[in-house]
């Protein structure tokens, strides 16, 4: 088992009201603050996502997966143009700038085709035409769960629950990721994820079986291996920023050390693309490490953060 506490977050996503349904609402607020402060990661159960849900996309991601390189390169992120959706291969994606040891398929908000950067329609192939299915379905549902964390999180904050839903996640930009990874060789040093933090608000992560992901405690590294029915949910460096660091977005990294593949599903749950974010009320102007808060609209910083995992890309789409 992990260090990292397991909160039922079923209180959020409950519709009725009353006092009963309120204490257990500020409940699970006060679980999340303390892991917000303690490590910015927990897992989440009780969210409501069907476990048949799952099922098919895991089985949907491990067809994908299995076809001919050229056959996913049908679906490459060049073709995803400014929408930057589609599949990359091992070694396409940069983390602290140097290639991981995964390959993915990049997912976002189903949208007509526009000019806004990571914006638009996704690519799916024709070969796994259950993907779609599973994945438009999948992004509806961790959106209310993405809401509903977010309620906890404004609670714990003391501010109204609702804060967030009606402010900068009134439409949020939603992001997701399906990765691959190789096993790894048992002398090899790479990383298939190296060690880096979040962009934004929130990320909702399913993994399979198999470990791999650490976090960085206060106490040093521990794993977060895979507890089944739960999501491992962590706060990005948006809130961090948010919150002047009270609550922080904690380092984190993935080795593949199982001897299997291991695939992993990582969901962002941010501000809207136009949201300027402004500070929150009671947070000072400057965080507890000295940087100043981030001025500007979400989209503006999440495209220079992004920018940096495909740099090549990114040129292409300028």
């Amino acid at each position: 088992m992990s260090a990292l506490p397991v909160i039922d977050v079923s209180p959020l996503l409950a519709a009725a009201a009353g006092p009963e349904s309120e204490a257990g609402r500020q409940r699970v607020a006060e679980e999340i603050g303390a892991a917000c402060r303690e490590s910015g990661f927990f897992y989440v159960s009780g969210h409501g996502v069907p476990a048949e849900l799952v099922d098919r996309l895991d089985a949907a991601a491990r067809r994908f997966f299995a076809l001919p390189e050229e056959v996913k390169d049908e679906i490459r992120m060049e073709r995803g143009g400014r929408a930057w959706r589609g599949f990359f291969p091992v070694g396409g994606e940069l983390t602290s700038g140097r290639p991981d040891l995964k390959e993915g398929v990049y997912f976002g908000a189903e949208e007509p085709a526009g000019t806004l950067p990571l914006h638009g329609p996704n690519l799916f192939p024709e070969q796994v035409p259950e993907l779609r299915e599973a994945v438009l379905a999948y992004l509806r549902r961790m959106t209310e769960l993405g809401q509903a964390v977010m309620s906890g999180i404004a609670l714990s904050l003391g501010l109204d629950e609702d804060y967030f839903r009606t402010g900068c996640t009134a439409d949020p930009t939603v992001l997701f990721r399906i990765f691959h990874y190789p096993p790894s060789p048992p002398d090899d040093d790479g990383w298939g994820v190296g060690e880096h933090t979040d962009y934004g608000l929130l990320t909702l992560l399913l993994q399979d079986a198999n470990g791999g992901l650490q976090v960085r405690t206060r106490s040093g590294w521990t794993d977060a291996p895979p507890v089944p029915g739960t999501f491992v949910c962590n706060i990005g460096d948006m809130l961090d920023k948010l919150t002047a660091g009270h609550y922080r977005s904690t380092p984190h990294r993935v080795r593949n050390r199982s001897g299997n593949e291991r695939l992993s599903f990582p969901f962002f749950f941010d501000p809207g693309w136009d949201s300027e974010v402004p500070p929150l009320p009671y947070a000072p102007g400057r965080r507890w490490d000295g940087q100043v808060d981030f001025t500007g609209t979400y989209g503006e910083y999440l495209l220079s953060k992004v920018s940096k995992v495909f740099p090549r890309l990114f040129e292409q789409q300028l």
